[in-house]
């Protein structure tokens, strides 16, 4: 984003090079004997790496006997060769693709979430603009569905007026979704699907969506810190990630996977692995130290009998989390290296509504 490609194969080769030929066996670093110079004695070469304001910037130092050099290495947008996707995790949802619409079946609680989630998403977009068109209150908006699966989600955000991005690893969902938004004249034009990660398409959406959504998604992920910068970077200044997921509680371990998978089979055996599982206030220092501001976490709750979902102060269970990207978050001087003299330091920068399925359903 701030010549982070330029800059990210500039440190590889230093690295490279600096790996061939100053690194030894031991486990505390490495010593170098200088044969040429004013220095006759050994130079120490002590690397450190130190978290900068964000997590994905580092400084490295490199320190002889008579200076100091801090290397600046910027990030760079995340490519294919950097990815978030679990291909464990793609085996069991290829083998579910063909049941996505199947309202009865195995994704029945995904459909019946829809009555949170898409008010959850619409009334809080509806927050950022002074004006909306009735019956398409999210025209104009971009949105990025990650993880779309089959379109659950897509498809109603799309009878809202908004175009939307869905995106999934498993190209066997993606052909799924294409085929169901085809029968909709309407949503074929205004929703587009893609068989790809969230990291492929970092580069050409980056700061393009007004919204990224992330449904049931970050409990899959096998990078979640990787998988928010992301989200953030494809983001517009002032644009909101949504995000539901699972709460890291023996409740959810005794519910979610034991109860909801081994005994009721409410869902397959394999879907969720409770080490993944996040509790809100991880997500929420993840989400502020990559300029997320969280605006709400509230929980939900899941009525297996029933079949409906219901919103809780409860968030030991289920939860969604509604996030803005900070409008004037500063960024650092694109820069090669900087350096520096021996004595000087480098300072810190500073519920259930019956009339909801109707409405999406028009």
């Amino acid at each position: 984003m701030w010549g982070g490609r330029k800059l990210s194969s500039f440190g590889n080769r230093f690295l490279g090079v600096l790996r061939s030929r100053c690194w030894s066996t031991q486990a505390e670093g490495a010593r170098l004997t200088s044969s040429a110079g004013e220095c006759q004695n050994q130079v120490s070469w002590t690397p450190q790496t130190k978290p900068w304001v964000f997590s994905e910037y580092r400084i490295m130092w490199f320190k002889s006997c008579r200076m100091t050099f801090a290397f600046y290495l910027l990030p760079r947008l995340y490519s294919t060769s950097q990815t978030t996707v679990d291909n464990s995790e793609i085996k069991t949802f290829l083998a579910l693709a063909h049941r996505w619409w199947d309202e009865q079946g195995v994704y029945a609680p995904l459909h019946s979430m829809n009555d949170l989630r898409v008010p959850f998403i619409r009334d809080n977009l509806l927050k950022t603009v002074a004006h909306h068109q009735s019956g398409k209150p999210l025209s104009g908006m971009k949105i990025l569905d990650v993880g779309c699966g089959g379109g659950l989600l897509s498809e109603p955000l799309g009878r809202l007026g908004a175009s939307v991005i869905g995106i999934d690893p498993v190209d066997e969902n993606i052909k799924i979704a294409q085929h169901h938004k085809s029968f909709d004249p309407v949503l074929d034009k205004r929703i587009e699907y893609r068989a790809c990660s969230l990291e492929e398409i970092v580069e050409e959406t980056a700061e393009t969506c007004d919204a990224v959504v992330a449904s049931e998604v970050v409990e899959h992920v096998i990078d979640l810190e990787t998988f928010i910068q992301c989200c953030c970077q494809v983001l517009k200044p002032g644009g909101s990630l949504f995000i539901t997921t699972i709460n890291k509680t023996q409740l959810s371990y005794a519910l979610g996977i034991v109860f909801s998978e081994q005994i009721a089979g409410i869902v397959p055996k394999g879907t969720h692995t409770w080490e993944k599982f996040v509790s809100p206030e991880k997500l929420e220092s993840i989400l502020e130290s990559n300029g997320l501001s969280v605006q709400t976490v509230a929980g939900m709750l899941y009525n297996p009998l029933s079949g409906y979902w219901h919103w809780s102060e409860n968030t030991s269970l289920n939860y969604a989390a509604h996030a803005v990207k900070s409008t004037g978050q500063e960024h650092p001087v694109p820069a090669e290296f900087v350096f520096k003299g021996e004595t000087e330091e480098l300072r810190d920068k500073d519920s259930t509504n019956p009339g909801v399925q109707e409405e999406l359903k028009k």
